[in-house]
């Protein structure tokens, strides 16, 4: 039994990255870090024609779009969301996993603002 349990631990230990995959690790081609500090991590996001990312996925964030950009999201549940964003276009973006691509025939660029959460002060008592 202990065997066993252990053997699930390790199982989730090991799986755990791969479930929660940040982009800059897994796509340094595509994420770059312009800034983080205890509140928010900035990343500058760029594909050109028809580049694909890898499956991974961010907290809460704030998009701007630096230039036009078309592109499809695929879901871990295999579905697509299409996405047409103007150069301008500041979105709220929840927390999620996709696999972007750039569908359209000129390179793109995107500053994701990724928010980070604080644990919840204890109350006094």
């Amino acid at each position: 039994m202990k065997r066993a349990f252990f053997a699930a631990m390790v199982l989730a230990a090991i799986a755990a990255p791969v479930l929660a995959q940040d982009p800059v690790k897994v796509d340094s081609k595509h994420y770059k870090v312009e800034f983080e500090n205890e509140h928010v991590r900035v990343l500058r996001i760029t594909y050109g024609p028809g580049e694909k990312s890898v499956m991974h996925e961010h907290p809460d964030a704030v998009a701007t779009f630096l230039a036009d950009a078309k592109s499809v999201f695929h879901l871990p549940d295999g579905s697509t969301v299409p996405n047409d964003n103007k150069k301008g276009a500041v979105l709220w973006t929840p927390a999620g996993k996709h696999m972007p691509e750039n569908t359209g025939d000129k390179p793109f660029e995107v500053i994701l603002v990724e928010l980070k959460v604080k644990p919840a002060a204890k109350p006094a008592g």
